[in-house]
C-alpha cells in the first residue's frame, strides 16, 4: 500500500543563472519539502551540468 505524504509536497527547483547565460536548455531538480515547516519558497545551491558549476536553484510554481 502506498504511503501518505501528508504535509510533504513535490517542488521543482530551477537554476537562476542559466537564463542569463544565453545557453540553451534548463537545469531543474525535483525534490520534496514539508509545507508546514517550510512555507516559503526553497533556495538551494545545486550543480548545473550545462554551466558545469554550483548555482542557486529556486523553487518555481
Amino acid at each position: 500500500m502506498a504511503k501518505k505524504r501528508g504535509n510533504r509536497i513535490q517542488v521543482i527547483l530551477e537554476c537562476t543563472e542559466h537564463a542569463a547565460s544565453g545557453k540553451p536548455g534548463t537545469s531543474r531538480y525535483i525534490t520534496v519539502k514539508n509545507r508546514k515547516n517550510d512555507p516559503e519558497r526553497m533556495e538551494i545551491k545545486k550543480f548545473n551540468p550545462i554551466l558545469r558549476k554550483m548555482t542557486i536553484h529556486k523553487e518555481i510554481k
